[in-house]
């Protein structure tokens, strides 16, 4: 029969049956891009699983990661206009962004804690920070300039035990008497390897430094513009985080190696078991607030550490440097094993 003959209720009806059964049209995807300050890794997975799990698309984004490396400036780009968001490396970076007036804002800190650590030998029996005092420090310009400064300031710790670290592990390796600088996730691994024997670990952020780190920055403009893609890329990426952390975290695995072939499944689930021991991503206000946490309390804290150590000026607004607008919000805590 001719549905135009259907009285019009039934014609409503055959409509909503057929409509139902019809595939609904692809949803429209926000294009986004959001470069990292490294070659992919575990450090970066939470965003690469929200990728490759399909989170992103679930908040109705189509998001691309842009890797960093030694010749890439992705926060340049973003601030160029290149891209839409960054992973910034610390809360320094935060702030030499207001003081130089460059238009970059946080917008959430998936690091609650910055991986930062000085590695020792196993025959150096080190109980607390300032057992490092006697030892030679192998640390880089970028950490004389940063946390070096604070254990300076804040420990009194000395110029003179300090020599250029220059990412090779074997000058620390053949001197036991030395400290070298790492990430947790990362060196210790890399030394036990290629000397057979577990170092020492001193996590900084254990001891007050109190950076955080893994920052999601994005231009002002987008925050002003575009809130609602803000808050949407930012839950997508905690999502993300949590089912990296938690969850099956293989589908971004595979991603990471096929952007850098130099990571093993070993290595990944090294890095991913240190970030969960250490409770680099989810620990202390996390736990109620969710990953990617911040405090105006801590901002504060690690800006006042950071003056007195010389390495920023007091007279800067810090507060210009990030907002709470888009964390705090405890998307996916219900995600967080509960045993």
């Amino acid at each position: 029969m001719n549905p135009a003959f259907l009285p019009r209720a039934l014609t409503a009806a055959v409509f909503a049956v057929i409509t139902a059964l019809v595939p609904a049209r692809a949803q429209t995807l926000d294009k986004v891009s959001f470069g990292t300050n490294w070659v992919a890794e575990a450090e970066h997975g939470g965003f690469f699983q929200a990728v490759a799990d399909g989170t992103y698309r679930n908040y109705g984004l189509d998001v691309t990661i842009v890797p960093g490396g030694p010749n890439n400036n992705n926060r340049m780009l973003l601030t160029a206009g290149k891209l839409d968001f960054f992973m910034s490396a610390n809360t320094l970076q935060s702030f030499d962004a207001v003081a130089n007036n460059v238009p970059l804002v946080t917008v959430a800190a998936i690091f609650q804690k910055d991986p930062q650590v000085l590695l020792t030998h196993p025959e150096v029996k080190v109980t607390k920070l300032e057992d490092l005092k006697p030892l030679t420090l192998l640390v880089s310009k970028e950490g004389m300039t940063s946390y070096f400064q604070w254990l300076k300031s804040e420990y009194g710790f000395s110029e003179s035990k300090v020599k250029p670290y220059t990412f090779n592990s074997q000058p620390f390796i053949v001197n036991k008497q030395s400290a070298m600088q790492g990430y947790v996730t990362s060196e210790p691994y890399a030394v036990e390897k290629a000397a057979g024997f577990k170092p020492g670990i001193v996590l900084l952020a254990d001891y007050g430094f109190n950076s955080y780190s893994t920052l999601i920055e994005t231009r002002r403009e987008i925050v002003d513009k575009k809130p609602d893609l803000v808050q949407r890329f930012v839950d997508a990426s905690v999502i993300g985080w949590y089912h990296y952390l938690y969850g099956d975290n293989k589908p971004a695995n595979a991603m990471i190696k096929q952007l850098n072939p130099d990571m093993t499944d070993e290595l990944l689930a090294y890095s991913v078991s240190k970030m969960k021991e250490y409770g680099i991503v989810d620990s202390g206000d996390s736990l109620k607030n969710g990953i990617g946490a911040m405090t105006d309390e801590r901002m504060a804290s690690f800006f006042d550490k950071m003056v007195r150590a010389g390495v920023v000026r007091r007279d800067i607004d810090y507060r210009r440097a990030y907002t709470l607008r888009f964390a705090n919000k405890a998307v996916g805590v219900d995600l967080r094993p509960k045993n």
